[in-house]
């Protein structure tokens, strides 16, 4: 057997439940890259630094989820674009001298409104976004690059300032509405509707919200009460684990060096979750 000299792993709190081992072993795998393992470390934010830094130099990379995603955007040495506008980074990648932060939940929004949309695209389209938290900036980030004239944010609090990076002069009109407004109004003119709130939060709302094709962050439990009720009105409607393949793989090929052989982990998350084709 050969002896593992490369490493990734994922960190958060908490991270038992995260797939994200699944997806990245599944690849190197696929390519076989017996040399690589991906684990997981329970870590916070405060945690972060010291863990990071003090990883030996077979780690090559860290996915990073919450609450540690702000923290690894200040911790890294360089920061991409994306991930400083959005003003989070769930990507370490080692460098020379330091770790290089990334956001590649814009890679994973983009792929899967890809797959939501086929060739339809959002080019001066009018696209909804449900909730203003984390999730929220790199879907407005995508929606932003992908050419959308006008996204309504549905969300409790305005929060147009701290958005206001993410369109860095772009033409795109940021709109906000709260839950007690005409959610369906907006919805219905809409192109794409992503969902970036737990489906607790929008109990009783889903017929409203789902009056477009729809994409749900959430997929677990699988299908969702969002999903379920777009696909019902006649709508495409795709969950927040295509979401999280396509995230994944920027952040293989930034780690290895290699291209992520997606088909392969694609169905080693799907299997995990007990999903079939069809669904």
């Amino acid at each position: 057997m050969q002896e593992i000299t490369q490493r990734a792993a994922v960190l958060g709190s908490p991270i038992e439940h995260s797939r994200s081992p699944i997806l990245h072993n599944a690849g190197y795998h696929a390519l076989g890259l017996s040399q690589w393992k991906y684990g997981r470390f329970e870590c916070t934010g405060e945690q972060l630094a010291e863990l990071v830094g003090g990883a030996d130099d077979s780690y090559r990379g860290f996915s990073v989820t919450m609450p540690a995603k702000f923290a690894a955007l200040e911790f890294a040495t360089e920061v991409t674009s994306r991930a400083q506008a959005i003003g989070a980074a769930n990507t370490l990648v080692r460098i020379n001298g330091g770790w290089r932060a990334d956001n590649t939940d814009v890679d994973g929004i983009k792929g899967a409104l890809g797959e939501l949309l086929g060739e339809q695209g959002l080019v001066d389209k009018h696209a909804v976004v449900i909730g203003g938290g984390g999730t929220a900036r790199p879907a407005i980030w995508a929606l932003v690059e992908a050419g959308v004239a006008q996204i309504t944010v549905v969300n409790r609090s305005d929060r147009s300032a701290e958005l206001a990076p993410l369109f860095d002069e772009k033409p795109t009109v940021l709109k906000f509405i709260g839950f007690d407004a005409d959610i369906a109004a907006a919805t219905a003119r809409a192109a794409a509707v992503i969902s970036t709130v737990p489906s607790a939060g929008i109990v009783g709302l889903e017929a409203a919200i789902a009056q477009a094709p729809v994409l749900d962050v959430i997929y677990d439990p699988w299908p969702t009460p969002l999903v379920l009720a777009a696909r019902a009105a006649g709508f495409p409607a795709v969950g927040g684990h295509v979401m999280l393949a396509y995230q994944s793989f920027g952040q293989f090929e930034q780690f290895t060096g290699q291209p992520a052989p997606q088909s392969e982990m694609r169905a080693a998350l799907e299997e995990s979750l007990g999903m079939t084709p069809e669904m």
